[in-house]
């Protein structure tokens, strides 16, 4: 099946959060290099990147199983961590560019929005009540909770089901490999919209589009390419 035949069958669109709705990665990457470093993990930036898309347990648990320590549990490092995302986005959290536009073009052809993350409910709502986004979906699913995070399908599966719509009627936007990943493990059609830094990753090319930021899914791309 093309691009355009899987547009032309197009019944939701599933955002993710992190790194597509609000510039949180380098929140994120703060807090870990701020935690992680005082139970002896000697975390880099690069070590931060290399997880991004991964639930955070998952990536407290990954440097626990390398550089174990005493005391603190993974989930109290894990929630140390969320705390201080949580508090940075907060106060300083701000939306991507393009996102009230790509919201008002997905609306406009008269499509439910769901969003499916791997963060927790408490940075779900710190985020959505500090860009005023709550009112956009129709449906909210977090991986907090499931067996496996990002890039499992999981969570993106229960976002469509949230909807009612099959899978793959689905169009995902996603900002990391992991979620990429993840969404097409769920047979939906993906946009991709990487980092600077990680455009030219080519691991990228198996999503159906790569967009440099939100501001190019306006409605001229949405004629060509999902009617």
């Amino acid at each position: 099946m093309t691009q355009q035949q899987q547009a032309l069958a197009l019944a939701a669109v599933i955002f993710d959060m992190d790194g597509v709705l609000v510039d949180s990665e380098p929140m994120w990457q703060r807090a870990e290099l701020a935690v992680l470093p005082r139970y002896g993990v000697p975390l880099t930036l690069a070590d931060t990147v290399a997880t991004k898309g991964l639930r955070i347990d998952q990536v407290v648990a990954l440097w626990y199983s390398r550089h174990p320590w005493q005391g603190a549990s993974i989930d109290q490092v894990a929630a140390e961590i969320v705390d201080q995302v949580a508090a940075l986005v907060r106060t300083e959290g701000q939306p991507l560019p393009g996102v009230e536009q790509a919201f008002a073009v997905i609306k406009a052809n008269g499509l439910p929005i769901a969003l499916a993350t791997s963060s927790p409910t408490q940075l779900i709502n710190a985020t959505l009540e500090r860009l005023q986004l709550t009112e956009h979906f129709q449906a909210i699913c977090s991986a907090e909770a499931l067996a496996y995070g990002k890039p499992h399908p999981q969570v993106y599966l229960n976002a469509a089901t949230a909807l009612g719509v099959a899978p793959e009627q689905c169009l995902a936007i996603e900002d990391s490999v992991n979620g990429v990943i993840a969404a097409k493990a769920a047979n939906m059609a993906v946009v991709a919209i990487p980092e600077v830094a990680q455009q030219q990753d080519p691991r990228f090319s198996i999503a159906n589009f790569n967009l440099a930021t939100l501001h190019e899914l306006n409605q001229d791309w949405w004629r060509q390419h999902c009617c």
